[in-house]
This record gives structure tokens, C-alpha cells and sequence, in this order.
């Protein structure tokens, strides 16, 4: 039994709806990473510095005790993970997009530094947080990709390229 058409094309727009939500929130969460990953990593690596003291290029085993350290350890890590999602999120979309969008990492690292770290956040830092926030906002709303149209060639040099690519022979 054959279904009807505006079944079929009910089917076809519910498939293709899905798929946009399914990449759509895969984008998503990639720029969540990117913003966790990066507060977290940077967090955990300034709470292993401030255990392990000062370090010296200059002094090799002050640098290997420090990474040593499972703080410094783990924030290494989280940040090898940043770089993962961060070159993801560059493979898809433009760094005017993803930089921006990121950007938000700065609001959950002052919350960690304050809440976490116990750390002193002015109230200039917040406020320059909140601008990066509004501005986010407005980045947010463009597009996330930058296309680029090729110019129009004239018929003349795709004969030349034809009878490039085929030895001559067309």
C-alpha cells in the first residue's frame, strides 16, 4: 500500500529537521567543550602552580616536578582536550565565530577563580566580563561560516582545462 504524498514528504522534512538538530547540537556541545575544558584546565593548572611554588627554564627539574604534580597533570590534560574540540569547532566554522563563542570561558573561569580558587575578582574584571558576554551575544547571532563564492570562469577556459586534464583528446 502506497502512502500518501504528504506522508512521504512529512517523513522526508521529519529526517531532515532531525538531522539539522542533531548537528546543530553536536555543534553545540563542541563549543561547550571548548568553554569547559579550557576553565577547567586553566584552573586546575593554576591550583598545581600555586602548590608547586616558582619555576625556572633554566632549573629542568623545578619544570618536571611541576608536571609532575596531578593538578598540573590534569590541567594539561583538560587543556589537550581544549585543543581538540577548539581545532573541531575551527574545522566547521570560522575563527571570528568560534573565538567569540568560546569567549564565554572567561565567565566560568572567574566564577571558578572566585568560588573554587578563592580568588580576588574585581568589580572592573566582572565588568569587562559582562562587555565579553554582551558582546558574544551580538557574534552569536551572525553566520558561522564565511562563503566563499568562486568567480565565474568563461567557457573558453574550461575547453583549455578539459583538453588539459585529457591530454589533449575530447
Amino acid at each position: 500500500m502506497r502512502q500518501p504524498e504528504s506522508a512521504i514528504l512529512s517523513t522526508s522534512f521529519h529526517r531532515r529537521s532531525w538531522r539539522f538538530f542533531s548537528l546543530t547540537f553536536r555543534k553545540y556541545l563542541v563549543l561547550a567543550g571548548v568553554t569547559v575544558f579550557a576553565a577547567a584546565g586553566d584552573s586546575m593548572l593554576s591550583h598545581g602552580m600555586k602548590q608547586t611554588g616558582s619555576i625556572s627554564l633554566h632549573h629542568l627539574p623545578s619544570v618536571i616536578l611541576a608536571v609532575l604534580n596531578p593538578w598540573v597533570a590534569g590541567g594539561i590534560v583538560l587543556l589537550l582536550a581544549f585543543f581538540a574540540t577548539y581545532t573541531t569547532a575551527l574545522s566547521w566554522a570560522d575563527l571570528t565565530y568560534v573565538l567569540p563563542a568560546t569567549s564565554l570561558g572567561y565567565v566560568l573561569l572567574a566564577l571558578l577563580a572566585r568560588f573554587v580558587l578563592h580568588e580576588h575578582v574585581s568589580p572592573l574584571r566582572w565588568l569587562g566580563i559582562a562587555l565579553i558576554t554582551g558582546g558574544v551575544g551580538f557574534v552569536a547571532g551572525g553566520p558561522e561560516i564565511t562563503i566563499h563564492h568562486k568567480a565565474a570562469v568563461p567557457a573558453q577556459a574550461d575547453e583549455a582545462q578539459v583538453a588539459a586534464a585529457t591530454g589533449g583528446q575530447s
